[in-house]
């Protein structure tokens, strides 16, 4: 039967025309379809090539690889104060590791690192069988297929299988290429700075310091197998979160260098049973000791961006500051342990109950600059809104607690260069981006203005002891009173009004010759004070507005010789390669001669040795010299005083102007001193500062000796520590008290010199 069917097609095909051109059709169409078909696999072939390609970094790239660094900021005694970045990466040459930390990675991440050119197509194989097999996911990628991924961002997240693939073939031919481009050694280094351990930490050199607080190169071995653990998952082996997990996963990664023969039996014995020791709880984040400097800092880096055409969270800049980290840890602490007691006096003193209009006009700001308020759609929704927060105790008592927080603003400076060594910018030391209560405010200084004054009036002729009556007056409506109804009556010297902060004195100089409010605004703005200020006769008791850093800066003209120096922060800028971007100095200028400075700062003396600033040596023993401040109903306290070494100034009060201390404790020597003494007690004895004398600028006679009786009858020369200059008359009336070690006494007319008996 099959032979008579082929006969029959074979004749059919010879003798029947149609059919035989039929058949050829068909033979015909079959070849093109195939040309077609094979036309359109190579077109996609070449498409999918293109694509794929495509997504590939280019040769420059592999070449120069530019990953996001942090950039670090640093401390003038050579600490690491923070970063800024997008990702918190810090670079480091592998160099400068252990090597245990590139053993724990490879004995983890790629056992056969060395032996393969990019991919490990044996490891791939097994991978394969096992996912089929076992159903379960089982890693192939070698570590510089992880670098190929971590480096040039090929996306991971939510793809499908095409994705997926198309990824894995370009991690493949990346790697290659990384492999042709680099040695083992440089490719290991890359991994090790690129890849993510959690935290916030891009770098094992940014993990060392977020979980352990060390430099990479500190770090043990266990302390670094933790760190290689957490490659696998972050969140899962999060110490903090999960110790037990991490523990897990470290002791495993020390197994495996075990079995790669990189750690003995005894050793991983040894340092699996240590438990894991974090540098602290509060871990992940810019943690930092000066949150506000950080953003003091990162303002002005910000500002300067276009002209030095850097990318602060992305290049990798060193900048160089001039804080001090030590002075910093200081300053933190006497801020934080005045405020803790002083918060404690004025939460028992105050009642809201007795400041209820206030409380609603400060819950309805709070309510209406809540999200949801805003996030409400009709009006109808933000009354439902409204209603519910005000009467939600938890929000009610949050705001109260926000409206009565007690804030400062407390900074250092070195008088001679400007350098700001420390700042606490808000009682939150753990917050750096809200107001900076030393650079982001201001307010009237009260008292604390009055040495503006007092220094045109030195300047102008007028000496320590010229004396005025103290006795109210009117000045065209203007009638200042004294803050005790006792500190009226007869006539006394400059210096012990100043001492004693005497209002009617200070606004007798401004209504005269003396000091004039024009020259006061003049001379207060060649020291240093940049905001603008009303030439009223007011001014000398501080109603014109002022922020701390401008005032702590204005006063460090007293012990600078009458030089004034602009604050500074930034010292220089680096590149990633540690190549000079810029160095910054500060401006100098001659604000006042040094024989006003001088004058002054023997006045300012005695406001600490028996004036409004006496507080000041219930702390600190060294010279010094500064002048307290506190505005109307107890508004802002302040203290700003000097040694021959620092500046330093006080702000305390509320960010609401309308909360305010609620009795005397509210005066800048009691609110606002102690921190400044404390600082400067505890800097001098824990960092040896030096103690320095402030010496008379020539020009001023001067008495070559006095002599003293101190408090246990000791009669000793005291020739340093007593400046007496001609400037000064003592009489019966107005001797100011016995020079002692600390302080200069008074001055006096050259010609009632006494003997070397005494006075």
């Amino acid at each position: 039967m099959a032979n008579k069917q082929s006969d029959f097609e074979y004749k059919k095909y010879f003798n029947d025309h149609s059919y035989r051109n039929k058949k050829k059709s068909k033979s015909r169409f079959s070849k093109k379809t195939k040309l077609i078909l094979a036309l359109i696999i190579s077109l996609f072939v070449i498409a999918f090539g293109i694509f794929v390609i495509s997504g590939l970094p280019s040769l420059e790239q592999l070449e120069n690889p530019r990953p996001q660094l942090a950039s670090k900021v640093f401390t003038s005694d050579g600490e690491l104060l923070g970063q800024f970045y997008i990702q918190n990466r810090i670079e480091t040459k592998i160099d400068s590791l252990p090597p245990y930390v590139a053993n724990a990675l490879i004995s983890t991440e790629d056992r056969d690192f060395y032996n393969h050119w990019g991919v490990d197509l044996g490891r791939v194989f097994k991978a394969i069988i096992k996912d089929v097999f076992t159903f379960s996911r089982e890693g192939a990628s070698t570590i510089t297929q992880q670098l190929a991924k971590n480096l040039y961002h090929f996306k991971v997240k939510d793809e499908n299988i095409f994705q997926t693939g198309v990824r894995k073939i370009r991690e493949w031919i990346t790697a290659v290429q990384i492999e042709k481009t680099f040695t083992k050694r440089e490719i290991l280094q890359m991994y090790l700075n690129v890849s993510y351990f959690g935290k916030s930490a891009y770098g094992v050199e940014s993990a060392a310091h977020v979980y352990f607080n060390e430099n990479g190169k500190q770090l043990t071995l266990p302390q670094a197998a933790m760190i290689i653990a957490l490659l696998k998952s972050p969140e899962y082996y999060d110490p903090v979160r999960h110790m037990a997990n991490a523990v897990r996963r470290r002791n495993l990664v020390m197994h495996n260098m075990v079995t790669n023969h990189l750690l003995s039996k005894t050793d991983y014995e040894k340092y699996k049973a240590e438990p894991i020791v974090l540098a602290s709880e509060k871990i992940g984040g810019n943690q930092t000791i000066a949150p506000y400097f950080m953003e003091y800092v990162r303002q002005q880096m910000v500002a300067m961006s276009e002209k030095y055409g850097y990318d602060l969270y992305r290049d990798g800049l060193n900048i160089y500051t001039s804080l001090d980290s030590r002075m910093q840890k200081i300053a933190n602490k006497a801020a934080a342990d005045h405020l803790k007691k002083y918060q404690a006096l004025f939460n028992k003193d105050w009642n809201w109950k007795k400041h209820q209009a206030l409380l609603d006009n400060i819950l309805d700001r709070a309510i209406r600059d809540n999200s949801l308020y805003h996030a409400a759609s009709n009006p109808d929704a933000k009354a439902q809104v409204y209603n519910q927060l005000k009467f939600d105790p938890a929000f009610v008592d949050s705001v109260k607690k926000a409206a009565t927080t007690i804030q400062v603003g407390f900074v250092v400076i070195d008088p001679t260069n400007g350098q700001i060594r420390a700042m606490v910018g808000g009682a939150n030391q753990d917050f750096g981006r809200g107001l900076n209560h030393v650079s982001g405010i201001r307010r009237q200084a009260g008292s604390s203005f009055k040495p503006f004054a007092y220094t045109v009036a030195i300047d102008n002729g007028y000496f320590p002891a010229y004396t005025l009556l103290n006795q109210k007056f009117n000045y065209n409506g203007w009638s200042p009173d004294n803050f005790e109804t006792n500190e009226y009556g007869g006539y006394i010297t400059l210096r012990q009004a100043l001492a004693h902060s005497i209002n009617v004195i200070a606004g007798r100089l401004t209504i005269s010759n003396m000091a004039p409010p024009s020259q006061v605004v003049k001379y207060a703005h060649k020291m240093g004070i940049e905001s603008p200020l009303d030439a009223v006769p007011s001014i000398a008791l501080g109603t014109s507005e002022v922020s701390p850093l401008e005032m702590t800066s204005a006063y460090g003209t007293f012990p600078d010789k009458g030089i004034h120096v602009d604050p500074i922060s930034i010292l220089k800028i680096e590149d990633r390669n540690g190549i000079l971007i810029d160095k910054f100095v500060p401006d100098y200028q001659e604000a006042i001669s040094p024989q006003t400075a001088s004058i002054m700062v023997s006045m300012m003396e005695d406001v600490i040795n028996y004036g409004t600033g006496a507080g000041v040596r219930r702390y600190f023993q060294y010279p010094c010299a500064g002048k307290t401040g506190t505005t109307q109903n107890y508004s802002d306290a302040w203290f700003v005083g000097y040694t021959p070494n620092l500046v330093a100034g006080v702000w305390v009060g509320f960010d609401d102007h309308r909360i305010k201390f609620t009795s005397s404790y509210g005066q800048g020597a009691s609110a606002a001193l102690p921190i400044w003494a404390m600082f400067m007690e505890n800097a001098y004895k824990t960092l040896n500062l030096p103690v320095q004398y402030f010496q008379m600028a020539s020009g001023i006679d001067t008495v070559a000796f006095c002599k003293t009786t101190m408090d246990d009858g000791d009669t000793r020369l005291a020739t340093k520590y007593c400046p007496v200059t001609v400037t000064d008359i003592i009489n019966a009336n107005n001797l100011p008290p016995k020079c002692n070690i600390h302080g200069g006494n008074g001055v006096i007319k050259k010609e009632e010199k006494k003997g070397d008996s005494g006075w």
